[in-house]
This record gives C-alpha cells, sequence and structure tokens, in this order.
C-alpha cells in the first residue's frame, strides 16, 4: 500500500510563479485533517500548549512556542487535543521544493541550508530557545513587502540551519534514503526493506556483503549508529507505525506482519522507540480525519 493512500493531499495556493507563501492568522482551534503536501512548509505556533503535533509517525503534545520543519510529501497536522486557548496564534511560510535551485545550493555559504532541506524530509522540531530566538522575524513577515519578507526567511533559515538543537521526528520519510549503486550499505538497506517481515539474522545480513559477523556489526554501527538488531527492529517499527496509523490492523496482527512472532517483545521494542505503547499509539491516530 502506498504510505500517502487515504491520507489528503492539499492543493495549495503556492503557484509556480511565487517564491513562497505567508500565512499569518489567529485560530480557535486546528481541524485540518492529517495532509500532506510537495511544499517545503514551516510552522510557528505561538500560545498552543496542549495541541497535538503528528509528523509521519510522531506525535507529541506541544507546549507554548512551536517551531518545526516539515518535508515535501510528509504526512502532518496539528490535533485539538489538550489546548484551552481559543487564540492560537499561527504562522505558516510554504515554499516549493525548487526555492533553491541546485547550483545555488552547491554553494559552500548555502551548505547548512542545504543539509537542512535534505533533514526536513523526516520533519525537524526546533528547541523553545531557538523558536524565542526567531520569533521576532515571524511576527513581522506578514507587515513586510515581499522583497523583505524573503530576506527575512532566508535569515530564519540560516537560524534554523545553524542551530544545535534539532530534533528529528518521524522514523520514516516519502523520499527513501539514497545511497551509491555500489555501496554495500544499500545492499543491505534494500535487502532488510524487502524481507523485514521474515526472520533475519545477523550472519544472513553479513553473508550479503562477504564480512564475518562481527566486522558487520561494527560496519553497521559505524553507518547507522545502531547495531544491526536496533536497526532491524526501528525499520519493524516503523512499518508497524504507519499500518497502525493507516490500516484496519489490530496491534497482533501489525506485530506479526512486522516480522515480530512474540506480542510481549513487539510491545517492549514499539514502546523503547516510541515512548508509548502499539496500543495507545493506535489510539492516538484513531480521532485523526482522513480521506478514505
Amino acid at each position: 500500500m502506498s504510505k500517502l493512500e487515504n491520507i489528503l493531499r492539499e492543493i495549495t495556493p503556492l503557484s509556480p510563479e511565487d517564491s513562497f507563501l505567508v500565512f499569518d492568522r489567529i485560530k480557535a482551534s486546528f481541524d485540518f485533517p492529517y495532509h500532506y503536501h510537495p511544499e517545503i512548509e514551516i510552522n510557528f505556533i505561538i500560545k498552543g500548549k496542549g495541541y497535538r503535533r503528528m509528523i509521519g509517525d510522531h506525535t507529541g503534545e506541544i507546549g507554548d512556542i512551536e517551531l518545526v520543519l516539515v518535508g515535501p510529501n510528509l504526512p502532518h497536522c496539528w490535533a485539538n487535543h489538550k489546548c484551552k486557548n481559543r487564540k492560537t496564534h499561527e504562522i505558516t511560510v510554504q515554499f516549493n521544493q525548487d526555492f533553491f535551485n541546485q547550483s545555488m545550493m552547491d554553494k559552500n555559504i548555502l551548505k547548512p541550508i542545504s543539509n537542512l532541506m535534505k533533514d526536513s524530509i523526516r520533519g525537524i522540531l526546533f528547541s523553545q530557545e531557538t523558536a524565542e530566538k526567531v520569533k521576532e522575524s515571524f511576527l513581522n513577515l506578514s507587515k513586510m513587502n515581499s522583497f523583505e519578507s524573503f530576506i527575512e526567511i532566508m535569515k530564519i533559515l540560516n537560524e534554523l540551519a545553524i542551530a544545535e538543537d534539532k530534533t528529528v521526528l518521524s522514523s520514516y520519510s516519502i523520499e527513501l534514503e539514497t545511497f551509491a549503486d555500489n555501496d554495500r550499505m544499500k545492499i543491505v538497506h534494500d535487502f532488510v526493506h524487502k524481507n523485514f517481515e521474515n526472520k533475519i539474522t545477523l550472519h544472513d545480513a553479513a553473508s550479503l556483503i562477504n564480512m564475518s559477523s562481527v566486522t558487520f556489526n561494527r560496519f553497521i554501527k559505524k553507518r547507522t549508529g545502531k547495531t544491526f538488531v536496533n536497526y532491524l527492529n526501528e525499520i519493524r517499527i516503523s512499518y508497524a507505525a504507519r499500518w497502525l496509523m493507516e490500516k484496519n490492523l489490530t496491534v497482533f496482527e501489525t506485530a506479526f506482519e512486522a516480522g515480530f512472532n512474540n506480542i510481549a517483545n513487539f510491545n517492549k521494542v514499539f514502546k523503547s522507540i516510541k515512548k508509548t505503547t502499539p496500543t495507545e499509539f493506535k489510539e492516538l491516530f484513531k480521532g485523526v480525519k482522513k480521506i478514505e
């Protein structure tokens, strides 16, 4: 099943001739469905404490100030949850993927922003300190003329690019990771994504690239920062989380579809990665509007 099946594809008002759009509004509630669009989006929210953020397979409750960068085609929404405030201030900036052409992005001065855009495909949450730092810039955007707001957005993107306290949100992206064709990691990556529902041993994976189990585990740790078992489990849980959101499967069915033959182990691994149980995770997305 397509990752975007049954999720609303928003048609934004951003035309090919537009560089970007700025939406500055006071909202009594967030009721737009879980959706996606090819445009890149920055969401800045003030006085939204208690709303629930959903980005890819991530969910979390937001604080008094919220700053998130959402990459192209990554499903997302903010939902009414525990928020009592009926005057939440939301400022959204949307721009096309070709806002910067590739030759510009290859310049050293824009490399940090280029890397930020690449990381945005999983969604990025910035700290409250970073949000406070760029707060005045966001508040002034709608008061500026087009050129002034363009310069201000560039300043904002630079601040976000160099911020050290960024959190990547979703365990998956719509654009799959890419590797060089002769990269051994690509062989492992493709094999695991095609066979994760089956039993895969460390020896099986190591033999794919003619390594011993010990050498292979060191190789995976260097490339991913995880042991092979943890790497495999994260891929299985990322699929499981998507299915809990998008398919009408029970937790038990989801566990076995994702390659776990023990429901207790599935629950334990899921909670260690998602910080919530599979049942609680499924409930969080139960009331989210989708297009069926």
